[in-house]
């Protein structure tokens, strides 16, 4: 393990991200596991006295609303009921948090985003400022996705993708996921007993994804073992390592820096902070689909020109974001597109000097500049 790495798990790292499930803080019958949670935020409390910037990212409000509420399925039979027992939940959540956090001698902040919020670079830029002023103030944020006014089309789905990009808006160091199994295995655990447990991975390919299973043995969350992978490559591509461990034993960080059990993911720290937002977006207004000749010359670190381009899909605008894809279909790059679909469309395949002759005018001469975009 790296050097950076091991300063990750044995608490050096300046600033963290540490997300809590719903699993883990609420018990089945809906209530929250309070003596856990003590021993939790008594870990948080003793990082921040030493000097560490903690967020905490909280799930939870759905299954605490619905226990309220008298809901059926957690809260989650209809996007009503889950917008009604977030509405509830979320009260009785950050009290909760508030309440320990203070006998701790700490202050703490809440904070409701959507997606939104994250995928916006205005409002993303704002909410890390936001953030950035509370951690000076010595102020521990809870987070949490608003969820009694996301729907599915403004949703990040799981705390786990959610705990990656306020891990990029806040500039920290790393994310810990705190799950009910400790980390990556080779299958799923449950399932095949001679699973392994895998330590560390450098680099997120098809056989890594392939060992993740959306399966969520509380019932209670909305993500499983392939939330936690997907979060991992928000993360590492924003320049975050993130860890999966076990949160199903008290005081889980100090047992995860005695043990050393659980999965590390290596963060990627070349981007710079533009691309690092280019690169953990989720949504994307389009696509634009190059030739081998494009796809080598943006690794090179070229500019995407009209020429290389052999389609283009989607109804984006000039400074929308839009996916880059090679000849197999898959995402080589992301970008901001420097023209109109409509615009696109119409000088794809052309040489750049052939633009202002179809367009009437000509204003810049690529499709994606290079300084607006990220390989993937």
């Amino acid at each position: 393990m790296t050097d950076s790495l091991a300063g990750f798990r044995a608490n050096v790292c300046g600033r963290i991200i540490v997300k809590v499930g719903s699993a883990l803080l609420v018990s089945k019958d809906g209530e929250v596991r309070r003596d856990w949670l003590k021993t939790l935020v008594a870990e948080i409390a003793a990082r921040h006295r030493a000097g560490q910037k903690i967020i905490i990212v909280s799930s939870g409000a759905i299954a605490l609303g619905a226990r309220r509420l008298g809901l059926a399925k957690g809260g989650r039979s209809s996007l009503e009921d889950a917008q009604a027992a977030a509405a509830v939940g979320q009260i009785a959540l950050s009290g909760i948090w508030a309440e320990l956090l203070q006998a701790e001698g700490v202050t703490s902040a809440q904070i409701l985003v959507t997606l939104d919020d994250l995928e916006h670079r205005r409002r993303y830029l704002n909410a890390s400022a936001t953030l950035e002023r509370l951690l000076g103030l010595g102020v521990i944020p809870v987070v949490n996705e608003n969820d009694s006014v996301a729907t599915a089309e403004i949703k990040f789905g799981d705390n786990d993708r959610l705990a990656a990009r306020i891990g990029q808006a806040a500039h920290a160091d790393a994310v810990v996921l705190l799950s009910d199994i400790d980390g990556l295995y080779t299958a799923n655990p449950h399932v095949d007993p001679s699973a392994e447990l895998v330590p560390l991975v450098e680099r997120i390919d098809a056989k890594i994804t392939g060992m993740a299973t959306t399966h969520s043995a509380s019932g209670m969350g909305s993500g499983g073992m392939a939330s936690k992978v997907e979060a991992a490559r928000i993360a590492n591509r924003a320049g975050l390592h993130l860890a999966i461990i076990s949160g199903r034993v008290d005081a889980p960080l100090t047992c995860w820096i005695q043990s050393g059990r659980g999965t590390i993911f290596k963060g990627d720290r070349r981007k710079t902070a533009r691309k690092n937002w280019l690169a953990g977006r989720l949504t994307v207004r389009g696509t634009l689909a190059v030739d081998d000749g494009a796809a080598a010359a943006l690794t090179r670190g070229r500019s995407l020109l009209p020429a290389g381009v052999k389609d283009t899909n989607g109804d984006y605008r000039r400074g929308d974001v839009v996916n880059i894809t090679n000849a197999d279909g898959h995402i080589i790059a992301r970008g901001l597109a420097e023209f109109d679909a409509d615009d696109a469309a119409r000088i794809i395949g052309h040489r750049s000097e052939e633009i202002e002759a179809i367009l009437g005018s000509v204003q810049r001469s690529v499709l994606v500049h290079r300084d607006h975009m990220v390989v993937l």
